[in-house]
Order: C-alpha cells, then sequence, then structure tokens
C-alpha cells in the first residue's frame, strides 16, 4: 500500500536502447506476481493453479522459466518443497493412520484407524539406502579411495595452471 492506504502501482523496466520505468502491464511478471508464482506452486505443486494465483498465462510462465535462469531455480524448489511437504503428509499417514467410519449393515457406526502399509512401504524403499549409510561407518577402503580421487584431481587442477 502506498501513501494514504492506495494501492502502489508495480514498475518495471524496460529494456532497450534507453531502459525506462514503466507501470507494469496487466499481465506482465513483476517480482511480486513472481513471489505469488513460487509460492503457489510450493504450496499446490501446481503449476496452472499457480498462474492463476500469480494472475498470469501458463504459457507465460513456461516461456519464463524457459528464458529466465533465476526463475528456473525459484520454480525447481517451489516444487521440491511441495514434494516434501507431501512427503511429511504422507509419512504421517503411514506413521499415525487415518479415521475410518465403518457403518454396519444395522446402521451403526464404527470408528477405527486405517494404516496404509502400501505407502509405508514406498517410503521406506525410498530411503532406505540413506538410512542404511546413516548408520553404517565408512569403509577405510572407501575413505582410501576418495583421498587418492581428491589428490589426482588437485594434480589436474595445478597441471593446469
Amino acid at each position: 500500500m502506498g501513501k494514504g492506504g492506495r494501492k502502489s502501482k508495480e514498475l518495471v523496466v524496460a529494456g532497450g536502447a534507453r531502459p525506462i520505468v514503466r507501470k507494469a502491464r496487466r499481465r506482465e511478471w513483476t517480482r511480486a506476481r513472481e513471489k505469488q508464482f513460487l509460492s503457489a506452486l510450493s504450496e499446490t505443486c501446481n503449476v496452472t493453479v499457480a498462474a492463476e494465483a500469480a494472475g498470469i498465462s501458463l504459457t507465460a510462465a513456461y516461456v519464463r522459466r524457459k528464458k529466465v535462469a533465476a526463475f528456473r531455480a525459484g520454480w525447481a524448489e517451489a516444487i521440491a518443497t511441495a514434494y516434501q511437504r507431501l512427503e511429511l503428509v504422507m509419512l504421517d499417514r503411514a506413521l499415525n493412520g487415518t479415521e475410518k467410519i465403518v457403518v454396519r449393515k444395522d446402521g451403526s457406526e464404527e470408528r477405527m484407524r486405517e494404516y496404509p502399509n502400501q505407502i509405508a512401504m514406498h517410503l521406506l524403499k525410498m530411503h532406505r539406502d540413506s538410512a542404511i549409510e546413516a548408520i553404517e561407518e565408512p569403509a577405510e577402503v572407501e575413505i582410501e579411495e576418495v583421498r587418492e580421487r581428491l589428490f589426482k584431481k588437485l594434480q589436474r587442477l595445478r597441471n593446469r595452471d
């Protein structure tokens, strides 16, 4: 908001021989629109919804991702955030279950917890290697191999100079 409670106008720099600052067009990218888009994308993992939230077209979003590296990086980070959030929800369901209401033929209801084993198994498979690595000590042979590779790389770098 600007002075007196009025909404401030977004400005953009227009390129050309002599760059100028001008008012942003209705469907043009601005910092605020980019922030809205990336925020919605990180919450929903849905590009169409994110474009609608930012007030830009789906095509404009994909064109900007192709042309602007910083936006492309923000997009990737937003998707990663959305997937992390999804994984946490799935993990919560696997550990704590979800409430299920079973209606019997006589009309009575019973509440029970359902634990989706398929989700739990998938999460276990996804993270099995990283969990094993976290508890295992690196083998002496592996450390020597890494050390040797680093020395060789350093030697190549010295030879370049």
